[in-house]
């Protein structure tokens, strides 16, 4: 078979600081030539980056979690399972985790992973503690240690009921073989090679065409089915489409990786499968606090009455996605606090702008008060084509109300970087979904250098916010923990801080003929489950 790209790949070493023994020498491929019964296609957005497991952007999620384990993994159910280790015990007093690795562990370069090789992975992880704030677990962290060949104990200051939850994560906690460490420093600065222990090895990538990973003959659990997994990149969404009618690929899978348009038609299509998931997070709207004029609790409240969720569902994936009543489904842990969702009422939208002296003056359709109009900036990523379609839907219901929303698109680093700042009067702000919901995700929103502060800053419950947050966080009483939940929940609920919209989904698209039975979705949003898919051998 010819080259999936039409094109001689150019090896990327001095892009990713790769070592040369991982891969081939320039001007061959093993993406070149490869049995179409033994390998997956699939298609992704953005090459896989560096492939650092202790670091982000841009380094793709689902490549740091089929290269490297973690001690112990998220199952589908939402429950955690043995990873590397095959058993742990937590001390009375809720301080001391020791874990138990499983005997035979090995990087697939084959260096042994042992308690030391963990003991060193955190250590260089703790090293760039600041960085990974944003996960509370790095909060607690007082020490660890490898006590045994096989045993590892960490030690938290204080209980922390989410500790494997946190461990679990597609990062930062994965384990790089120690033969890929710095010669100096810290991984934050880089690694020398993406040598992990999971089912997955990486073979060689080709910017801005793909990537290709191997199977890991060393790896630990069941082997995945087909031996080589080729990830073309294809950045929009209906090129992805196209290339899946055309044969090109095999799969699509994850959210927003097709049209929903697309994904109508192919839902139509015999023999072909298509499948939805339950909820992975809440696509919603964030409102600044302490922006004019979102700043005034009306205006938020009155934007909260006056956008019709059923309708932006609709507009936006032709009925594939359920509108959101909640900023956190209920169907999260502790998050079915009983609160109960907003519903469209325009009429009392106009109600409460009235009694809050925002007039419509004669002849005009923006609202007015102190000689100041009724206007806000909305900001969206441009390239999102299910963001502009919901700012559209809520821009034209805003209007009726009297209330001008200027739509803006930009970049994703434009918009990471305003979501910091704060210079947003609205932003789109979605959810993380399982298994970050609700515990990491609220507590993101206790440090002012991550877009969630700044739409919260300016409440004058946001100190009460961040202390339930942080109660929750610590309480080792179920009934406390979920009364603590309750109240940050009703905080963010009372106030009119985020409008919630629709549930994200996940979606996936493939040959029906082609798999050996149902595809099962992953455990969060971020992740391809890459390894339970089996293919039907041909």
């Amino acid at each position: 078979m010819s080259h999936p790209t039409g094109r001689k790949p150019l090896l990327l070493l001095l892009m990713l600081g790769l070592s040369l023994t991982l891969v081939l020498a320039p001007g061959e491929s093993r993406a070149q030539d490869y049995d179409p019964a033994d390998t997956l296609v699939f298609s992704h957005s953005d090459n896989a980056g560096p492939m650092n497991p202790h670091m982000y952007a841009p380094n793709q999620m689902y490549a740091q979690n089929i290269i490297y384990d973690a001690l112990v993994v998220m199952g589908p159910d939402g429950k955690v399972r043995p990873s590397l280790a095959e058993s742990w015990e937590l001390s009375g007093d809720g301080l001391t985790y020791t874990f138990h690795l499983r005997e035979g562990l090995k990087f697939s370069d084959g260096t042994p992973l042992d308690a030391r090789a963990v003991e060193e992975n955190f250590r260089q992880i703790m090293g760039n503690r600041e960085r990974h704030k944003w996960l509370g677990l790095t909060g607690y962290v007082e020490s660890f240690a490898a006590t045994g060949p096989l045993e590892f104990k960490l030690v938290i200051s204080s209980p922390y009921y989410p500790t494997l939850e946190d461990l679990s994560l597609a990062r930062p906690f994965r384990m790089l073989s120690p033969a890929a460490f710095p010669d100096e420093g810290v991984t934050a600065g880089g690694i020398k090679a993406p040598i992990g222990s999971g089912p997955f090895r990486f073979v060689e990538t080709v910017l801005g065409e793909y990537d290709l990973f191997e199977r890991n003959e060393l790896y630990w659990g069941e082997k995945p089915d087909y031996s080589k997994l080729l990830v073309k990149i294809i950045v929009d969404p209906v090129s992805r489409g196209i290339a899946f009618e055309t044969g090109e690929i095999d799969l699509i899978y994850g959210l927003g990786q097709v049209s929903y348009e697309v994904y109508d038609r192919f839902s139509r299509v015999p023999g072909i499968t298509t499948k939805t998931s339950g909820p992975m997070g809440t696509y919603a709207v964030g409102m600044h606090s302490g922006r004019f004029p979102t700043s005034e609790f009306a205006v938020r409240q009155a934007i909260e009455y006056m956008i019709d969720r059923d309708a932006v569902a609709r507009g936006v994936s032709m009925g594939s996605l359920k509108p959101a009543g909640h900023y956190i489904s209920p169907s999260m842990p502790y998050c079915d606090a009983g609160l109960p969702p907003y519903a469209y009422d325009p009429a009392r939208a106009v109600a409460i702008l009235e009694d809050a002296g925002w007039r419509l003056p004669l002849g005009k359709n923006v609202r007015e008060k102190d000689g100041k109009p009724l206007s806000i900036d909305y900001y969206i990523i441009s390239n999102k084509a299910d963001q502009r379609a919901a700012a559209e839907i809520i821009q034209g219901q805003a209007m009726r109300c009297g209330v001008n929303i200027n739509i803006i698109g930009e970049e994703n680093d434009a918009s990471i970087s305003r979501r910091r700042t704060g210079d947003y009067g609205m932003i789109s702000a979605p959810t993380y979904g399982p298994p970050y919901e609700p515990h990491s995700f609220l507590s993101i929103m206790r440090f002012h250098d991550f877009h969630d502060y700044q739409s919260q800053a300016a409440l004058p419950e946001k100190a009460e916010l961040d202390q339930a947050i942080t109660d929750a966080l610590a309480s080792t009483d179920e009934a406390r923990r979920r009364e603590y939940y309750k109240r940050a929940l009703t905080i963010l609920h009372d106030e009119f801080v985020y409008v919630p919209l629709y549930y994200n989904a996940l979606m996936a698209v493939y040959r029906t003929d082609q798999f050996a039975g149902p595809l099962e979705f992953g455990s969060d949003q971020y992740i391809v489950p890459f390894e339970t898919f089996k293919l039907r051998k041909r």
